[in-house]
Formats: structure tokens, sequence, C-alpha cells
């Protein structure tokens, strides 16, 4: 890359690694209250006014209040016998991050989608930051295309890469500079 470089991790450039054991405690026992599918006591781990951002499907959620009506309960409601499967987890200080996935059963609307009764996975990926002992901050990437799929719906209308991953497309090369 030419020129000035962009600043780097400034967000977490200054944590003190000093709460790392804290903030696992917190995240580990906030993964196993959403495993008990707690809704109304998850402020236990939450800040009261903390930001929920997620990727386009999901919306952001400011605060307690609407992260459990616009996020938790339709999410319960759309998708039942739900278990969350964290198969990493990263602890730096006041920051966490986790990737994983859901197992659940399609038993609700979803996204204009009635009830199909399949098990499906719902892939995703969590950041967060913590803060005296609460979430303060949760960046969230879940898959949203990859559970359409297993709902019958491709979203890229056979646009999507996997058509160069099976040999289907050629994939496309950049015109050389000059």
């Amino acid at each position: 890359m030419s020129g000035a470089r962009p600043e780097q991790a400034v967000l977490s450039r200054d944590t003190d690694m000093s709460k790392t054991a804290e903030t696992r405690a917190v995240i580990e026992g906030m993964v196993d209250g959403l495993n008990d599918h707690r809704i109304d006591d998850i402020g236990q781990f939450f800040a009261q006014g903390f930001r929920w951002m997620g990727n386009e499907g999901c919306g952001t959620k400011t605060g307690l209040k609407e992260f459990q009506d616009n996020w938790q309960r339709p999410f319960q409601a759309a998708f039942s016998d739900k278990v969350c499967i964290d198969e990493a987890r990263l602890f730096m200080g006041e920051w966490a991050a986790a990737f994983g996935r859901q197992e659940a059963t399609h038993s609700g609307l979803f996204m204009g989608i009635t009830p199909t009764g399949k098990r499906i996975e719902i892939r995703y990926m969590d950041f967060w930051k913590v803060e005296d002992g609460k979430i303060t901050d949760n960046w969230v990437m879940v898959d949203f295309p990859h559970v359409l799929a297993q709902l019958g719906v491709d979203v890229f209308n056979g646009e999507g890469w996997e058509v160069y991953d099976r040999g289907n497309k050629v994939p496309p090369r950049p015109e050389p500079k000059g």
C-alpha cells in the first residue's frame, strides 16, 4: 500500500489486560443464559444502554429493551429448540470474540418464510466489549444467507461465488495495471 496507512485496532489498543478473567466470566455466563433461553433477566450480563450492532438483516439495537424485543423475542419465535455452540472464544482484557453456530428448528415466521420444521444451522461471529462487569458493545455477524439457503431461498439468485468453487463459472480477474 502506498501512502499513509490507516490507523489499526484503535478500539482495543489500550485494553486493560488485567480484566481478561472478568470478561471471560461475563461472556461464559451470558452464553449459558442464552442457551437457557433467558430473555427477561438477561440484563444480568448487559449494560442498560449497550449497543448491539448486527449485519444487514439483523439490524442495530440500542439498549437492553430493544435487544430483548427486536432480537431475542423474534429470534426465539422463529427458531425453537435452539442451542448455541461457540466453536472458539478469544479473550483479551475487556474484549472477547467468538464464532460458532446455533442449531435450531424453524418453527415460526422468519423473514417472511412460514415455518418449515427443518432443523437448521445458524452460523455467527460475535465481538464484545465488557466494562464494569457488563457487555457495553456487541458487534454481530449472523450468516442469514446460509440460513435462508437451508430454507430454500437463494438470496444471490445463483450468482454467489460458490459457482466458482464448484467450477460452474470462471472467476474474473482484475485488469493488470499499466
